[in-house]
């Protein structure tokens, strides 16, 4: 729910994104590192639903809120994953609202959604709470965030942005220069009028945006163009670079 709320009244929020060390102490690392949220990622890395359900368990009870990116728009990734213990869902490659309603009924149970029901379990900490408030807890703290990284999704971004239950905008910034013909030219005008127009949909509907950042200097020129929810990545790349710059 604390997570809900920073994303709801658009704070400043700070993460990192996972792609290859799901090891059991990365929430706590990244915890210590000042982190308040860990997007795991299922669309380009290894993780299985099996491990996601150890990192969520120990991400909740060191106060790091586990997000996991799903490989597709499926009802089944969703539910399971928000099963499993996940804050919320980033879904890859939303082209329209359709798809980003599917996201949104799948995380929510009835009357908002579709969301099976399923109690006592890693999601609610094993606790045996009544049913009806945990209904109404879930549906008002878990989160939705969108991907908007392709040329359709860019054309349909301000009817996305407008749905109840999308949470966040979060810009895929390389698939979006790919599919705009442009690929990893981020200071591009095609590039940059595109990142105002999704800019300009969200402050319409109230809604975060985030995105994912390499260096320090990429943090700040995105949080200048109004993204409050970001994330560091990968870590790979952040490793390679650290242990480079000390044995060389």
């Amino acid at each position: 729910m604390r997570l809900k709320k920073q994303i709801t009244d658009l704070n400043t929020i700070r993460g990192a994104m996972i792609f290859e060390f799901f090891s059991p102490g990365i929430p706590i690392v990244l915890k210590n590192a000042g982190c308040q949220f860990i997007i795991f990622d299922m669309e380009h890395g290894g993780l299985s639903l099996e491990q996601f359900k150890t990192l969520a368990i120990i991400s909740n009870a060191n106060n790091i809120s586990p997000l996991i990116r799903i490989p597709e728009v499926s009802y089944n990734y969703v539910a399971r994953a928000l099963d499993l213990g996940a804050a919320g869902i980033m879904a890859p490659m939303v082209n329209n609202q359709e798809e980003a309603l599917k996201i949104v009924r799948s995380s929510k149970y009835p009357p908002m959604g579709v969301r099976g029901a399923g109690f006592g379990f890693s999601h609610d900490n094993y606790k045996n709470e009544d049913p009806l408030n945990y209904i109404d807890k879930a549906n008002n703290s878990l989160i939705n965030i969108i991907q908007i990284e392709s040329k359709v999704a860019l054309q349909n971004v301000e009817k996305i942005a407008a749905i109840d239950g999308v949470d966040c905008l979060w810009v895929g910034h390389f698939d979006l220069t790919n599919f705009l013909g442009i690929p990893g030219q981020f200071s591009s005008d095609i590039y940059l009028k595109a990142i105002k127009r999704v800019v300009a949909a969200a402050k319409l509907n109230k809604k975060s945006l985030g995105i994912m950042v390499n260096n320090r200097d990429e943090l700040n020129m995105y949080s200048n163009l109004g993204f409050n929810m970001i994330a560091v990545g990968t870590e790979m790349s952040i490793l390679s670079r650290s242990i480079s710059k000390i044995l060389q």
